[in-house]
């Protein structure tokens, strides 16, 4: 067995769904549209791989030495568990259950078992170390959609990624070819045009980023943001490839334990302590609560009066959240209950003036 086949081996033993190697080289493509979005403030204040172009596209600083790239991936492609009647906050797929500790996990099976052979192997996911899509493109796992997220061929989008980098030197994987073609779903179905062309998003429409950023949401944006709590889907919900193979519309075992939907009354109930005790493993920027509730008061705001959620604005459990917010010490919550409560139709529990001039400006904002 060669060296190749021996950490895709171990990779399929321990969950993961694809695995493929790279050589490790700079990624200039990635340094070069890095810089250059950043300088065109497509990236919004966004961190992450942004943060330090230099250092994200440079196997070489995270591990000296390194010769290969191990790119891995795991599917968290799951069927929808259903939700209860009220209004409910909607998660993004990825972030229904945590699948970076076994993709991590996995990861470290690979490099440990390479350290033993006398090489050199750290395992990186989801951090900044190195653009892991950039590498996964690169170790042949898949191409890089119009929607910037890469897809495997025959399987779609719905994985997270993780690399490995070590000194041993690894026969590089087959480079996949583009399998989008003329398709432009991605960029037809995002529903505030964030995908401004094939493969560059626009950081400040993109809901999923703007529900992780802190600060007021953009007003333009609220009701785009629809039932969504955390993440966004949709460019990954039209794509062909990925509707091609959905997961079969039965309850997964263990949907219990899913958190594909949140009630949002019980949400905008939580303590600060309970409510990090049981989102916590999402973003948030400084483990502060207080963007969660912005973001569940806007999807309150525009969930509160669908039919069949058995609610209507007027509902006591609605009426009751809305005016203890619309009170609350925080003037970014409290301009947002200003929001969710005109979105409504409640006009009549407004106040008529507020001592923060952001929640002023809700209330002046027709």
């Amino acid at each position: 067995m060669d060296l190749r086949e021996r950490v895709v081996g171990i990779g399929r033993a321990h969950s993961l769904d694809a695995v493929g190697v790279a050589p490790a080289e700079i990624l200039h493509r990635a340094r070069r549209e890095l810089i250059e979005r950043k300088a065109a403030g497509l990236h919004d204040g966004m961190q992450f791989t942004y943060k330090n172009p230099e250092r994200s596209t440079d196997p070489f600083l995270a591990v000296p030495g390194a010769r290969s790239v191990i790119v891995g991936a795991r599917s968290y492609q799951r069927a929808d568990p259903g939700h209860g009647v009220g209004p409910q906050g909607r998660v993004a797929r990825y972030a229904w259950e945590d699948h970076y500790a076994p993709l991590r996990s996995a990861l470290w099976e690979i490099a440990r078992d390479l350290r033993r052979l006398g090489h050199r192997a750290v395992a990186y996911a989801d951090d900044n170390t190195v653009v892991d899509r950039e590498v996964a493109s690169r170790a042949g796992i898949g191409w890089f959609g119009k929607n910037a997220n890469i897809l495997l061929p025959g399987r779609g989008s719905w994985f997270v990624l993780g690399c490995v980098i070590t000194t041993a030197e690894i026969e590089p994987s087959e480079v996949v070819g583009d399998g989008c073609g003329t398709c432009r779903r991605c960029l037809d179905g995002c529903p505030t045009g964030a995908i401004i062309e094939p493969g560059v998003i626009d950081a400040r429409r993109c809901l999923a980023w703007l529900v992780q950023k802190p600060g007021i949401f953009p007003m333009e944006y609220r009701e785009a943001l629809g039932d969504r709590i955390y993440g966004c889907d949709d460019c990954q919900d039209v794509c062909p490839v990925n509707r091609r193979h959905d997961p079969e519309p039965d309850v997964p075992e263990g949907a219990s334990t899913l958190q594909a939907w949140v009630p949002l009354l019980d949400l905008l109930s939580l303590g600060d302590s309970e409510l990090l005790a049981r989102f916590g493993r999402w973003y948030l920027h400084d483990r502060e609560p207080r963007w969660l509730r912005r973001n569940a008061l806007i999807a309150l705001g525009n969930t509160a009066s669908h039919p069949g959620d058995g609610m209507s604005p007027a509902d006591p459990g609605v009426v009751e959240v809305l005016q203890r917010y619309l009170c609350d010490p925080d003037p970014v919550l409290r301009a947002h209950a200003v929001w969710a409560t005109r979105r409504l139709g409640l006009v009549s529990l407004l106040p008529n003036t507020d001592s923060d001039p952001l929640v002023r400006a809700e209330l002046s904002a027709q």
